[in-house]
């Protein structure tokens, strides 16, 4: 019911009237009823100090209430949203405002009766000492993280000292005391505002920030419902009038990029916009918090909003720096879990998250890794479940017994010598299971396990060391690469150096590989990245035929700002990014733009390269091959590599490849290792190995594979002097082994044979089944 008498304000008193036979019933608003002289409403008004903008404010606060401006007036409910009107009724006894009847004047009407409405129930407060005033907008639309720091609900943050400083330094300024927080998604920029909070929480801040209060905005919670045009206006300007009228509170907002666009619709205003006055007067302090592609793509395209925050980078932690971090949270994990982690086990979940995990940033890896490597040792741990249950059958006996002991009546002796019976033993019980179930110490299978649901890299091969891999490395490679043992030797020994990292400069090993088709150079690396590295697919391919014109290099890279393609990563750099413990091939390097080349010599000589984000990409965890047939397609007997050995022929492969590439390129690379060609007794071999490949899939259809001695050297045979070297041996297997194969399963398939076996007759192939 709005005011009878100013038709503006909503009526909260009512009276009734008599002109001469007629009842009248009114409504009056406070400033109306005021303004008449009704003495109760004068006298609790000036005994409350209410002033009159106080009385406007209150009154437009009921109109929010009830329909005015805000259509969602009913939300927050009741008159908790009504601070004014609560204060003023909560200082009126229980019974109705009776006025003093004035002296009457001629013809003046009777006084009429003043009833307040009537007020919500709400706790006595004590007499000394003022209500903490509520605020609408900020305790509907923010959280106090500094009561949470405050009440302990706040994880203790280890490190980040500098960052936090800086913040610190930052709102204390005179202007401009907006600091934002850029970062890495899970590097810890919520957990830098957490530690402002307990700063502010624990007094540790500047004189100037003592009685500041920490609030997280709920942008969702702001946003939601406000499906009417100027709603969330409304509520944004309410907030920062809440803010201004309490005066201690730094409002932190987690993915402050949200601001631009928020609430932004045809005739709308974003938040943003809202905000930047009050930002600029210093009237409110923000701490936003986001990532860097966001902040570019959202905060400095808009100058007017940039210019009022001033950023504040959060890097990704060094892994001694996690290792502290992991050590300091790791109880939180233990007693939510029940299970033990160990000083060594918190160092190697932060060297396997870096390792494996690698789209991920440290420390949130590491913490989600050991985290989940805790429930998999709780779920290992199948006594916790019996230990719960009898611990719990322990409190319910107990809480049976007190009541049976705390009985007024005559007591059930009988049942509490039973009761105490069961105690005794579920004592004897839980002391047994205690030291297998509680406190379980999670292991290195448990954290390896983790990762290989996450990656599906083999869990045996993460628990074995890299060093003990690189040991191992040459016997495997030639058990794998036949009649290149010289070249095998080179490689490995290059790998050693490189991995043990004795030398100060972080550059990868490289290779360039040079030879014929078909000698090993491809087969090579494909062994190499099996046995070394430990990733699902440790290879990374790039054929240089793909990059033979000069544009072609912002592909590697990424394209610059104004072209196309600019929001898409580089193939090189995002692979190796995502992959960084792997072998880069790049094959047929003489194809390759010189540009291009330019590119792998930053690579070469430094480890690292900056992509078109401005983003740096290690490749000190890499091994770099590059492969090329220089020389081997010329007719010219001189460089002929089908009849160069020793040093013969590097120097004939070094001639080849220094047409096309710099003195300084060369330099830079490890060892050129040169391919010999092979020969009929490597062929036999190669032809072996090929043979074997086949017994893994047979043996899955229940079927024994074998071939002699006799069958390998025909197909050997057939193969020396081919123009396509071991790839023919191949070519061969697949026409006159696989193809009988397949010809003998299909034609009967109800009987297939347990035995299968490769041999000669009459000069040709033959196959045995049995």
């Amino acid at each position: 019911m709005m005011c009878s008498r100013c038709k503006k304000r909503l009526a909260v008193v009512f009276m009734t009237r008599l002109e001469g036979d007629k009842t009248i019933y009114e409504g009056l608003c406070l400033r109306c009823a005021k303004e008449l002289g009704l003495k109760p409403v004068s006298d609790l008004m000036e005994k409350m100090g209410i002033t009159d903008d106080e009385l406007d404010n209150m009154s437009d606060q009921m109109m929010d209430m009830f329909g005015g401006e805000g259509e969602n007036g009913f939300e927050m409910g009741g008159a908790q949203a009504l601070p004014f009107l609560q204060n003023i009724l909560g200082a009126v006894g229980n019974g109705e405002i009776i006025p003093q009847k004035p002296k009457e004047e001629k013809d003046s009407p009777k006084e009429p009766t003043v009833r307040p409405a009537e007020r919500p129930k709400q706790k006595e407060r004590g007499r000394r000492g003022a209500p903490e005033k509520k605020y609408k907008h900020l305790d509907a639309y923010c959280d106090n993280l500094s009561l949470k720091a405050e009440q302990g609900k706040i994880d203790r943050i280890i490190g980040r000292e500098r960052e936090i400083y800086r913040v610190i330094q930052i709102l204390n300024r005179r202007t401009k005391n907006n600091p934002c927080l850029i970062g890495e998604p899970g590097v810890g920029k919520t957990a830098v505002a957490e530690g402002i909070a307990q700063k502010l929480a624990s007094g540790d801040v500047p004189y100037r920030l003592a009685d500041k209060k920490l609030y997280l905005l709920d942008l969702t919670a702001l946003i939601a419902g406000t499906q009417f045009r100027g709603q969330f206006e409304s509520r944004v300007k309410g907030l920062v009038e809440d803010i201004k009228d309490a005066g201690n509170v730094i409002l932190f907002i987690d993915e402050v990029h949200n601001l631009v666009g928020a609430g932004d619709s045809e005739g709308s205003m974003n938040a943003a916009n809202i905000l930047k006055p009050a930002l600029s007067r210093g009237e409110i302090q923000v701490i936003g918090a986001t990532t860097f592609n966001e902040y570019r793509k959202h905060i400095e395209k808009d100058a007017a909003l940039e210019r009022r925050f001033q950023p504040v980078t959060v890097e990704e932690p060094s892994i001694e720096d996690t290792v502290d971090i992991i050590k300091g949270v790791r109880s939180y994990y233990e007693n939510h879990h029940r299970v033990k982690v160990s000083d060594d086990l918190s160092r190697m979940a932060v060297v396997l998250s870096e390792r494996y995990i690698t789209d991920r940033f440290l420390p949130d890896k590491a913490i989600d890794l050991l985290d989940e490597a805790c429930s998999a040792a709780v779920l290992r741990n199948t006594q916790l479940a019996e230990y719960d249950k009898l611990t719990k059958q322990l409190a319910d006996t107990n809480e049976q017994l007190e009541e049976l002991e705390a009985a007024t009546d005559e007591p059930d002796y009988e049942s509490i010598a039973r009761l105490r019976g069961e105690t005794i033993v579920l004592d004897e019980k839980i002391n047994e299971l205690a030291p297998t179930a509680v406190d379980q110490p999670v292991t290195l299978d448990d954290l390896a396990g983790v990762i290989e649901l996450w990656t599906g890299i083999p869990a045996a091969k993460i628990r074995e060391t890299e060093l003990r891999r690189v040991a191992k490395l040459e016997p495997a490679l030639l058990e794998r690469i036949i009649g290149q043992d010289e070249a095998v030797s080179l490689v490995a020994a290059a790998v050693r150096r490189s991995r043990v990292q004795i030398s100060a400069r972080r550059r990868p090993a490289s290779f360039i590989f040079v030879g014929p088709t078909g000698v090993g150079k491809t087969e090579l690396v494909k062994v190499l990245s099996k046995e070394l590295f430990d990733s699902a697919d440790p290879l990374i391919r790039l054929d240089m035929s793909e990059f033979m014109e000069k544009h072609t290099v912002s592909r590697l890279v990424g394209s610059p700002p104004g072209y196309v393609g600019y929001d898409e990563a580089g193939q090189l750099t995002e692979k190796v990014r995502r992959k960084p413990y792997s072998v880069v091939l790049f094959d047929e390097i003489e194809k390759a733009h010189p540009d291009v080349l330019n590119i792998l010599l930053q690579i070469l000589d430094e480890g690292r390269i900056t992509d078109a984000h401005g983003r740096v990409c290690s490749f000190e965890n890499t091994v770099i091959v590059m492969t090329s047939n220089a020389g081997s397609e010329r007719k010219e007997s001189a460089l002929g590599f089908n009849r160069t050995t020793g040093e013969i022929a590097k120097d004939k492969a070094m001639k080849a490849l220094s047409e096309f590439l710099r003195p300084e390129f060369l330099a830079r690379v490890d060892e050129v290792v040169v391919f010999r060609p092979l020969g009929e007794a490597d062929y036999r071999k190669i032809a072996a190995l090929m043979l074997g490949e086949l017994k893994a899939p047979l043996a899955e259809k229940g079927i024994t594979f074998g071939w002699d001695d006799e069958a390998a050297a025909y197909i050997a045979s057939k193969a020396v002097g081919g123009k396509s070297g071991a790839r023919d041996l191949r070519t061969i297997i697949r026409k006159e082994v696989e193809d009988a194969i397949s010809l003998r399963l299909v034609e009967d398939p109800d009987n297939i044979p347990a035995l299968m076996k490769v041999t000669t007759e009459d000069g040709k192939l033959k196959m045995l089944y049995s």
